[in-house]
């Protein structure tokens, strides 16, 4: 089965959406919102339904800029605390994909980068949605344009250095779906993903894939001798695991898309593997126990970027290529890099095999 999108437009308004600052755009079928701090795309919602398959966490919102420590311990209060504190749907990773060291983490920098906490200013040019944010502590500009397409979303993303200096930077779209779409053992995925390897060291507190196995997609190990469909969500109590995928580099376009019965939707990215040519899939299912997750978070990331893991900047650079492919991207001195994805929500009675660029 293969779905085509065609083209419609919408334009944009300033909204409040769970207690947030946000914008949003909208036409017949679909709903998006983003959000002013962190640029986050919160929402992509299908009108007739009501469905968001983007994951909105358990625990309340609040805007990044507010977060403090001793104020906000439900949080956690780790380095990553700022960004779970207003996490919600699709987050920016930039310039790092993972963990700060411990001299970034002191200068300020946090989990994932600055992108999925800065300010970013919004407004709208035409029928489209413009965000715009200065990465600060990494002299970096962002730069997206986004506009509806009757059963899709085209986004136009630019990262400048303004810099002397040639940049290696991690750069990964951290897409995460959740309930109600995401249900245990129900939701089907299909990418367009080869060779896979999982994440080298224990990765949560209930992990249920062989640590560094290499596999071609979609059956990865497991430590008893078997395998694991990654083509659907587990069933399991509690699990957690992350795994990276090296998209086609035969194909002109990547993609992943995710099947909801009970909804009888379908939800996907397509992109260029030339520009992403890494997916990397991140499972909690009721497997953390501390502050804010409870044990009680079911969520799935479907995480295209320039790098296979989630790692430190040293980390990233030394690894330098998995399968022979890099790990990371270089934006040159005094240049920008322009990049572009779309988004799918549309219905569907069964499992989609692939999905197309919208045209």
């Amino acid at each position: 089965m293969r779905m085509v999108i065609r083209h419609n437009t919408g334009a944009m308004e300033l909204v409040e959406y769970r207690g947030r600052r946000a914008a949003r755009i909208e036409n017949d079928f679909l709903r998006l919102t983003v959000l002013q701090q962190g640029g986050h795309i919160a929402e992509v919602a299908d009108k007739a339904t009501g469905v968001n398959p983007l994951w909105t966490p358990p625990w309340p919102s609040i805007e990044p800029a507010t977060y403090d420590h001793t104020r906000h311990p439900g949080y956690g209060g780790g380095v990553d605390a700022a960004l779970l504190a207003g996490i919600m749907g699709h987050n920016l990773c930039l310039d790092i994909f993972g963990g700060p060291s411990d001299a970034e983490a002191a200068a300020g920098l946090p989990v994932h980068g600055e992108a999925s906490l800065a300010e970013y200013d919004l407004e709208s040019s035409g029928q489209a949605l413009v965000q715009r944010a200065h990465l600060k502590l990494t002299n970096l500009r962002v730069e997206r344009t986004i506009r509806l397409t009757d059963r899709a979303v085209t986004v136009k993303e630019t990262v400048e250095n303004p810099s002397g200096v040639d940049r290696p930077i991690g750069w990964t779209q951290h897409v995460t779906l959740g309930p109600p779409f995401l249900e245990k053992g129900v939701t089907e995925f299909r990418a367009s993903a080869t060779r896979s390897k999982v994440f080298e060291r224990a990765f949560g507190s209930a992990d249920y894939l062989e640590p560094a196995a290499v596999f071609e997609w979609p059956h990865a190990p497991t430590p008893a001798g078997g395998t694991a469909d990654l083509r659907r969500t587990s069933a399991a109590a509690t699990s957690s695991a992350y795994t990276a995928h090296l998209m086609s580099a035969g194909a002109d376009r990547a993609f992943f898309l995710a099947f909801s019965p009970a909804a009888r939707l379908v939800f996907g990215y397509v992109w260029s593997p030339a520009d992403f040519p890494w997916m990397g899939i991140w499972e909690e299912n009721c497997s953390r126990p501390s502050a804010p997750w409870d044990s009680s978070t079911l969520a799935r990331g479907m995480e295209f970027g320039v790098s296979p893991f989630p790692e430190s900047r040293r980390e990233m650079i030394e690894r330098g290529r998995l399968f022979d492919v890099p790990t990371f991207r270089w934006i040159p001195a005094a240049n920008s890099v322009t990049v572009d994805y779309a988004v799918v929500l549309a219905p569907a009675d069964a499992v989609p095999e692939t999905l197309d660029w919208p045209r």
